[in-house]
């Protein structure tokens, strides 16, 4: 099992903890959209015990443990295009994605 950030998404990361603080990025799916589920991206404040942690330059990153098939092997990225900001993610489990790029389907 791994997840990893890019430099962006870790930069991006360690900018939202130090204005908002909390111990990491908190990862997770939700069942939504047209394609099935969508990606939950937050600030974790605590670690549940269903919760697991993977850590990459330096930030940790807190998973419920029903979402890991869904996020493993993903590597989070951070982009900015004009006034347009958002954690993009590189899923190696994802078959399919909605039109709208909102939800996704897995294999």
């Amino acid at each position: 099992m791994a997840i990893s950030l890019t430099q962006n998404a870790a930069k991006r990361v360690r900018q939202y903890l130090e204005k908002e603080g909390g111990v990491g990025l908190h990862l997770g799916v939700r069942k939504t959209g047209c394609s099935g589920w969508a990606y939950t991206v937050g600030l974790a404040h605590s670690v549940e015990p269903d919760e697991v942690v993977f850590e990459d330059q330096g930030i940790k990153i807190v998973v419920p443990s029903e979402s890991l098939d869904f996020l493993n092997g993903s590597e989070i990225d951070f982009t900015a295009d004009g006034l347009s900001h958002a954690f993009r993610f590189n899923n190696p489990n994802v078959a399919e994605e909605c039109g709208c790029g909102e939800s996704f389907t897995v294999n």
